[in-house]
């Protein structure tokens, strides 16, 4: 794979091959773990996330790859271990990549549960410009599923095939509002019920559920069928959202915090901390995320 050194340069076709690349190894690495799934160790990080070796070694994998691709990358990874300042991001003329080498460990750790996959999204000047989003077993008959956006050129892509524009999706209306185990029901819950939504509030895959809310997987996918008109999340890690951001806006939809600000750019400060964190996210239509606020 070549090396491309002119940060600001780069393009679709550029970062197509690194994505491609990543896909066809990482599709052997998910394969050789979910193998072996039942005695895989699995242990609990302080944030009540699971953690397994898998995770660390995809990470590993990824990081390599990008920096084949891109020796000036700045990486912020959720398995990178960092409880220090990220003095790094304050430089804009770098391009900063975001991993998180399975979202949905909590499902990738159950042989029966097919929702996880593997998440890079590239920001140039603190905004998303790039995703790439491979969900090894959420195609029909559980084959892989590959998402790619470029936001520049609003370009989408599933398995490599451009898609147009969403449009309205038949079916019940749904809202994806995923809480902590053990938590209460908000009250702007039982609101979104009495406006006739449908509530998903058992977390799986954050960012699975902002790829249902940017596009319809039902052409490419038997898992989850669902489609969601409204993505909320609060407290964020941005290895969980970032790449549904990208991908969001790459087809017009609004991300804002629960005050209604833009999501992005992304704050530098929230980038330094050694968990980069969103206070919150929402994500869907404009008209449909202006109503949620007012709902909040």
């Amino acid at each position: 794979m070549p090396v491309f050194r002119s940060t600001w340069r780069r393009t679709m076709t550029d970062f197509d091959r690194l994505w491609q690349t990543l896909a066809d190894e990482l599709k052997d690495v998910v394969r050789r773990y979910r193998e072996r799934i039942a005695t895989l160790p699995v242990t609990t990080k302080p944030d009540k996330t699971l953690l397994t070796a898998a995770d660390v070694e995809i990470e590993r994998l990824i990081s390599d790859r990008i920096r084949e691709f891109d020796p000036d990358a700045v990486i912020i990874g959720e398995e990178d271990g960092r409880d220090d300042e990220r003095a790094e991001v304050a430089d804009p003329g770098k391009l900063l990549y975001v991993i998180d080498p399975i979202d949905g460990t909590a499902e990738f750790v159950r042989p029966d549960h097919r929702e996880f996959g593997s998440v890079v999204c590239v920001l140039r000047e603190y905004r998303p410009v790039a995703a790439f989003i491979l969900a090894p077993e959420m195609g029909v008959g559980g084959t892989p599923l590959l998402i790619t956006c470029d936001q520049p050129t609003g370009s989408v892509r599933v398995d490599g095939s451009e898609i147009g524009q969403p449009s309205s999706v038949a079916g019940p209306r749904w809202a994806s509002v995923t809480r902590s185990s053990g938590t209460e029901p908000r009250g702007f819950e039982s609101q979104l019920q009495a406006a006739g939504f449908q509530l998903k509030t058992r977390t799986t895959s954050q960012t699975m559920d902002m790829v249902r809310t940017a596009i319809d997987l039902s052409p490419y996918s038997d898992a989850v069928p669902t489609h969601f008109e409204i993505f909320y999340r609060t407290r964020q890690k941005i290895w969980d959202g970032l790449a549904g951001i990208c991908l969001g806006e790459t087809v017009g939809l609004r991300a804002a915090d629960r005050g209604g600000a833009a999501r992005v750019p992304v704050d530098v400060a929230t980038l330094r901390q050694a968990e980069p964190t969103f206070d919150s996210t929402i994500l869907g239509p404009p008209e449909a995320v202006e109503w949620f606020l007012k709902l909040m």
